[in-house]
């Protein structure tokens, strides 16, 4: 398999690695911290004036008709100097549409995404779920007449829910919890009745929603898809959303490695730079490792990210993401020990990495999910039964 860029490729990394370096510095992630929104409609509108938003769109709703391998390395390149705005959120949001709506839902919700004027998010956590799709007690009941549903249930953590302004909510229309089938999927305005949204904050300075549905009332053309046939769609976008986890923490690792080189070249200590030391110099070398082993890895799952081979698809998904929560985490945890007591405070840069880097880790499935899933496919068990 050929992993190099072509040359357009290359051409939209390097439009994208000069924006963030302009336009969203790290010191501008530090000073949205503090900000209820946490980002900025205005950059969000420049991204899609550059098409970079609808990189892996269809062209019938503004898009440029990429891959996600495409939309892989834009995020890459933001999350090098970690540009707040939620595209990733945003894409695993879009999955679920592009896969099960008509074409007037895609154009209705899709397009304002792709030109920036728009942002969305996929409610789908649950506070008994953990990483399983199918553990849902949110009920959407149908009206005598079929015309509207009825929502009520609890979704916690949204990304980019407290912010956006279509919510993708799964919940449940037939079926007992943790059933396989039954799962269906509305899109909803933010400012539906009865639906309420209150932000948090997580650990790496990003934002985030809990949300509250009493009582929400849609209307039919809300619900994408058959009901009750939602759960393979769920599936593949926590997939894309892992990936893309895995191609952020692969390039926060690069990063992270280049910076504690930098330190240990120039920190002094008893007038000796501390890289000359034989056992710093071995904790960089295994940083390394792991940082390649990451890249490589989230390569590779980028591109399987939507493969119509399920097995495929989920091997490389969650081996990428073991590599990202055990290496990944490695690269960071070593590089804010060898920076010593400044790579503690939030002053130094290091720590953001190191923040994100944690909640990447967890984001779609933690290394227990991923371990657990990998164990269970048939490229695994040779179609053993256990």
């Amino acid at each position: 398999m050929n992993f190099d860029l072509t040359e357009e490729q290359r051409l939209l990394v390097d439009t994208v690695a000069s924006f963030a370096r302009k336009q969203s510095p790290l010191t501008r992630m530090r000073a949205l911290r503090a900000d209820p929104r946490g980002w900025s409609p205005e950059l969000w509108k420049q991204m899609g004036d550059l098409g970079l938003l609808g990189i892996s769109m269809p062209e019938a709703v503004g898009g440029a008709g990429g891959t996600f391998a495409d939309a892989a390395l834009i995020l890459e390149q933001l999350a090098a100097t970690l540009v707040p705005e939620p595209f990733l959120a945003c894409l695993v949001a879009a999955a679920p549409i592009l896969r099960l709506g008509t074409e007037e839902q895609q154009a209705r919700w899709l397009a304002p995404f792709a030109a920036g004027d728009a942002s969305l998010a996929l409610a789908w956590a649950e506070a008994q779920g953990r990483f399983d799709v199918a553990d849902v007690e949110t009920r959407a009941v149908p009206s005598a007449d079929g015309a509207s549903f009825t929502l009520t249930g609890e979704k916690r953590f949204v990304l980019n829910g407290h912010a956006a302004d279509f919510l993708v909510v799964s919940a449940r229309t037939s079926g007992a919890a943790r059933d396989a089938s039954g799962i269906s999927l509305f899109v909803l305005d933010k400012d539906t009745p009865g639906l309420t949204v209150r932000g948090v904050k997580t650990m790496d300075g990003h934002h985030a929603g809990m949300i509250s549905l009493q009582g929400a009332v849609v209307a039919a053309d809300r619900l994408l898809g058959p009901a009750g046939g939602a759960r393979e769609a769920l599936e593949e976008a926590m997939d894309l959303g892992a990936a893309g986890a895995c191609a952020e923490g692969a390039e926060i690792a690069r990063v992270v490695l280049h910076m504690t080189a930098d330190y240990l070249r120039t920190r002094e200590q008893f007038g000796v730079k501390i890289g000359s030391f034989q056992a710093l110099q071995h904790r960089a070398v295994d940083m390394f490792v792991e940082a390649e082993l990451c890249k490589s890895m989230a390569i590779l799952a980028a591109i399987r990210a939507s493969d119509p081979d399920v097995t495929e698809r989920q091997s490389a998904v969650s081996a990428a993401k073991v590599q990202l929560s055990a290496g990944g985490r490695q690269v960071t945890q070593q590089a804010t020990q060898l920076h010593g007591g400044i790579g503690v405070t939030d002053e130094h840069d290091v720590g953001l990495y190191f923040k994100r880097m944690q909640v990447l880790s967890a984001l779609f499935g933690d290394e227990e999910h991923h371990v657990a899933r990998y164990a269970r496919l048939p490229s695994f068990t040779a179609g053993l039964e256990a």
